[in-house]
């Protein structure tokens, strides 16, 4: 490792041609506040302008991966400021598909909510085998707001259906049988699984290597945009319900 840095709730370790971007907000189960999201899409355009950096891997600092959107911050948003929140977090997913190196996510604990597509939006996931991967939010009363296209790129659109509504919580395991994920790993070996990984691809030819990367984001993501903006529509919708009501309360939120 050369060097490392933390700013804005995220650490940035270098390994020789790998980058290992840290989602480091543990007292908030890593979840994807506004000034992380901001964060991270700043590191992650840096790290696509390194020459020196091949490859980039994605984890969290325990107890998991990433537990979706900070329902406490956005308890002080107004409805039209939740879903500004949320599209700027779905263009933070688009441009990982859209970045010409290869993007890993290493997933221990859990990835839940946001944190479950966000990790769908890399290239490669390396998951330990008991992670706990699920989709909550149709059951506290709304559509994910955004990167269900992503999943169904991954599973198909039965089994992306299924996991959208909740049906089919997963273990690590499970997600690899499933095509979800596509490493299963001992616990606690996920980062390092992923690293070794991350140094192959950085040590191909960058040119070969983005021009993979570029054909198959065209052929993944075509129908992201309008996707996330249907469903961005969708969760607006969604939220002036009963069922949402409740849960956004909680949180201190009154639209």
């Amino acid at each position: 490792m050369e060097h490392a840095l933390e700013i804005d709730d995220l650490k940035l370790q270098r390994h020789a041609r790998v980058a290992v971007l840290t989602i480091d907000r543990t007292s908030r189960r890593n979840a994807l506040g506004d000034a992380l999201v901001a964060t991270m899409r700043a590191q992650l355009a840096a790290l696509e302008r390194d020459p020196d950096i091949g490859a980039v891997v994605l984890t969290g600092s325990p107890p998991g991966f990433c537990a979706g959107s900070d329902l406490k911050e956005l308890g002080a948003m107004s409805l039209d400021d939740m879903c500004e929140h949320e599209a700027r977090t779905a263009a933070l997913c688009r441009e990982i598909s859209m970045l010409a190196k290869p993007v890993l996510a290493a997933v221990e604990g859990f990835a839940l909510g946001g944190g479950f597509v966000l990790a769908t939006a890399c290239d490669v996931i390396v998951t330990s085998r008991t992670a706990r991967w699920n989709l909550p939010e149709v059951a506290i009363g709304w559509i994910p707001p955004w990167g269900i296209e992503a999943i169904v790129n991954r599973v198909g659109v039965s089994r992306a259906r299924q996991l959208v509504w909740g049906g089919l919580p997963l273990d690590g395991k499970g997600a690899v049988t499933m095509g979800l994920a596509d490493h299963a790993t001992g616990e606690g070996e996920a980062l390092a699984s992923a690293l070794d990984l991350a140094r192959l691809y950085a040590a191909l030819p960058s040119q070969a290597v983005a021009a993979t990367k570029h054909y198959f984001a065209v052929q993944g993501a075509r129908n992201a945009e309008a996707g996330d903006l249907y469903a961005s529509n969708l969760f607006r919708d969604n939220c002036r319900h009963e069922a949402a009501q409740a849960t956004l309360s909680k949180y201190g939120v009154k639209l």
